[in-house]
């Protein structure tokens, strides 16, 4: 199902109206992204509000990734569909292979696509990203027959000031690749630039990017690596 222009304006509206009484949203970078083709947006991820903060602080309608457990309702993924969200199963993204489709013909026409790279609530620091969605991507970058511009954004929550919070939106320079085997590149800049952007400290943790042919599961850290604590990492 397509996005409806209607209803994404409007909840995007909503989305103005209620957050303003909350938050005070402060943006810094070029949030129009005039005529740069096809672009993928990689922003922080804290929480469930940074879905429609990130939503404010770019002109153009966005379509975003969000997992597949979301559209278990019928009314709730008829919604999303019409909003812009785009299905993807973390545990074998074979499963969503449609999905995945639909997000690189929306790349052929030009689309803006929000992925979160952390792939779940970081808090407090930013973590390690998954580069498997990206690798897909630049897989078939060729098609496209120009390069995709990835925007790192830092998202940060600051301090209460009366009954609103403030809430920096730092939009950064877009990143380049030049073909899949730069996945792993890509994605430790990325997050790089998002640490930078949300001024926020990064976990050690290391990327693994596998073979497409042998994926068994789309969870790109590795599970003998140090992770942070439970305090600082949740569930999407």
């Amino acid at each position: 199902m397509k996005r409806n222009p209607l209803i994404y304006s409007l909840t995007r509206r909503v989305a103005q109206l209620v957050f303003s009484f909350f938050y005070k949203i402060e943006t810094e970078g070029n949030g129009s992204l005039g005529d740069q083709g096809p672009v993928v947006i990689l922003p922080k991820h804290q929480y469930w509000t940074d879905i429609p903060l990130v939503s404010l602080a770019f002109r153009p309608r966005l379509y975003f990734v969000a997992k597949k457990e979301l559209f278990q309702y019928p009314l709730i993924r008829h919604y999303l569909s019409l909003a812009g969200a785009i299905p993807v199963d973390r545990e074998k993204s074979i499963r969503t292979l449609d999905s995945f489709k639909m997000l690189i013909a929306l790349l052929k026409a030009n689309e803006r696509i929000v992925i979160f790279p952390e792939g779940t609530y970081f808090r407090n620091i930013v973590g390690a990203g998954k580069g498997r969605l990206l690798q897909m991507i630049l897989k078939f970058q060729e098609e496209l027959k120009q390069k995709i511009s990835f925007i790192p954004v830092g998202i940060r929550y600051g301090e209460r000031e009366g009954w609103r919070r403030r809430v920096e939106i730092c939009i950064g320079s877009p990143l380049f690749a030049e073909r899949e085997s730069d996945a792993i590149a890509l994605t430790e800049r990325a997050m790089e630039e998002i640490s930078r952007l949300s001024r926020l400290p990064r976990c050690h943790m290391k990327f693994e990017i596998r073979n497409p042919k042998h994926e068994t599961n789309s969870n790109d850290q590795n599970p003998k690596f140090k992770t942070t604590s439970s305090e600082n990492v949740s569930s999407i």
